[in-house]
């Protein structure tokens, strides 16, 4: 399928059968934390209805419909422009059956899907606080990595309203938020189940954490060992070549 680039855009191959995703190198670029998240959420339950919140260019589900049977994922871009883009993505990849996008805030989906309509939500959402860190001049990457459009309690409470009970949550995001993650996680009733820290190298400090909630479940939280991206050579690990299927 071919499909209209516009200025600056390229089409990036997956190496993930055949799949591609078109980026625009002057703006935001999806980064290994979409690709962690997307691995760590591949053993969803088949025929699953997926939603992601904050879909970007539209990776993870892009990923999700190559790693797994899932019957249908709706990726939510409150961005025109990256949700358009998104679009092209699903045309190029021929997955209009089983990915669509809609240009819309997370905090107007109560008028579109009824609650629990969901049987899991997977977010890779703005790390930064509204007004904190250094304000990057790109207002669509602005967009994407602080909290303008919607906060973190936002995208849990969304979530746990249209999950079906049981249903899945899945998020990345930085070990700083990683107790207000916890605490608005368990308030909302989005019970912590799995944890996972992603390091650079055995050297640093975490720099990303992957959690996994289960709506109404019993407390009793999984921590599972390090995810390390390079190993003591600078180069990647095993286990993200086996990530990025290139093991």
């Amino acid at each position: 399928m071919e499909v209209e680039l516009k200025e600056n855009e390229r089409i990036d191959d997956l190496e993930l059968k055949g799949l591609k995703i078109i980026q625009n190198k002057e703006g935001f670029c999806f980064g290994i934390d979409s690709v962690l998240l997307s691995d760590f959420v591949k053993n969803i339950k088949n025929n699953s209805l997926v939603l992601d919140l904050g879909t970007g260019t539209g990776i993870i589900p892009i990923l999700l419909c190559g790693k797994t049977n899932l019957k249908k994922v709706i990726g939510v871009e409150v961005q025109e422009k990256i949700a358009e883009m998104a679009k092209r993505s699903i045309k190029l990849n021929n997955l209009e059956d089983r990915f669509q996008v809609i240009n819309e805030n997370i905090l107007n989906l109560n008028k579109i899907y009824k609650k629990q309509t969901f049987d899991v939500v997977v977010t890779n959402p703005p790390y930064k606080k509204k007004n904190s860190g250094i304000i990057n001049e790109n207002h669509e990457k602005l967009i994407s990595r602080h909290e303008i459009e919607a906060d973190l309690a936002d995208f849990i409470k969304v979530s746990k309203d249209l999950l079906k009970d049981k249903g899945e949550f899945y998020m990345v995001h930085r070990p700083e938020r990683l107790v207000d993650i916890l605490s608005i996680m368990r308030k909302e009733k989005l019970e912590p189940k799995v944890l996972r820290m992603v390091y650079s190298n055995k050297n640093k400090e975490p720099k990303l954490v992957l959690i996994k909630g289960i709506k109404n479940a019993k407390p009793f939280l999984k921590v599972e060992k390090n995810l390390y991206i390079y190993d003591e050579n600078g180069n990647y690990t095993d286990e993200i070549l086996e990530i990025y299927n290139k093991k």
